[in-house]
């Protein structure tokens, strides 16, 4: 196994764009450096950068090795700050922006056990279902579900969240239950409008790919909440994150139908923007929800 001081030593050589300036970084001599490159480039059998008095450029090869010796770097970098996070003082605050649903159901529950962990930290939670921009507005981390646009902050997957479409028992003694999708134009579908595909457009599993249908209803609203109490009064059927109505399912007051043909499925994600000095207990939160939805995936 190659020595990690190889892939060090080359990081900041590239880095820094010349020996005398690598040498420093490393604590050696330029020739030593100098020579324990020529000895990696006669160890791997190909060479790693063009020399001239000028500058130094990276041959494909050295493209190549350059990202290897970058990640090499970027984990010892992250160890160390790792270590020395230990020993800091878990105060201060956590601020977080969630989707309503995230933060109504079981966030609480995570965020009660964490701070009975950590009690001198403060969270701050900030429930909004707009797209809300973490850096300009001084937020450590976001729960977001679905895609993920941007490529410049870190996302951890949390769990996937499962979309069902259920109603009361009520509803289904006065109006049948739908044996496919095609029958939902014959019921009252509730519709929730905090979704990307529309609230009338329910999507299904098809043959080759996923199709939608365009369903009617009488209620509409963005809050999940109220769309869920509205199931549960029987007034319609309603297709909505499986975690919103798990224990409505499991009590039988309400009832899922057309199961093996729902075709929606997104990834809830805690996101944060890229960089080095993540601070502890960010990083301890992070793993903390991580934990916690895992161990209720059941519910999604």
């Amino acid at each position: 196994m190659r020595n990690t001081d190889d892939f060090l030593i080359f990081y900041h050589l590239i880095e820094q764009g010349s020996f005398s300036k690598a040498a420093d970084q490393v604590g050696l001599t330029k020739s030593v450096v100098s020579k324990r490159i020529t000895r990696l480039e006669q160890d791997l059998g190909v060479q790693l950068v063009y020399r001239t008095t000028r500058k130094l450029t990276l041959t494909e090869a050295g493209e190549v090795f350059f990202g290897h010796a970058r990640e090499v770097y970027y984990s010892v970098q992250n160890a160390e700050e790792a270590m020395s996070g230990l020993g800091e003082s878990l105060t201060g605050t956590i601020r977080l922006t969630v989707p309503t649903i995230s933060g109504e159901l079981l966030l609480p529950k995570a965020i009660s056990e964490f701070s009975a962990k950590y009690p001198e930290i403060h969270i701050d939670m900030d429930l909004d279902n707009r797209f809300v921009d973490i850096v300009k507005e001084g937020f450590d981390l976001a729960i977001r579900t679905g895609e993920l646009p941007d490529s410049s902050f870190i996302a951890r997957r949390l769990v996937d969240a499962h979309w069902v479409i259920c109603g009361a028992p009520e509803y289904f003694a006065r109006n049948g239950v739908p044996k496919v999708a095609s029958e939902l134009v014959n019921h009252n579908c509730l519709a929730y409008s905090y979704q990307e595909t529309g609230a009338k457009e329910w999507l299904f599993k098809g043959k080759n790919k996923p199709y939608t249908i365009k369903v009617n209803g009488n209620f509409t609203t963005n809050n999940a909440s109220a769309l869920r109490r509205a199931a549960l009064f029987g007034q319609g059927l309603v297709y909505v994150p499986k975690v919103l109505v798990a224990e409505d399912l499991k009590a039988g007051s309400l009832i899922e139908v057309l199961q093996e043909q729902v075709a929606k499925c997104l990834g809830i994600y805690a996101m944060y923007p890229y960089t080095r000095h993540q601070p502890i207990k960010v990083k301890l939160f992070i793993e903390h929800l991580y934990q916690c939805y895992q161990k209720h995936e059941d519910n999604f």
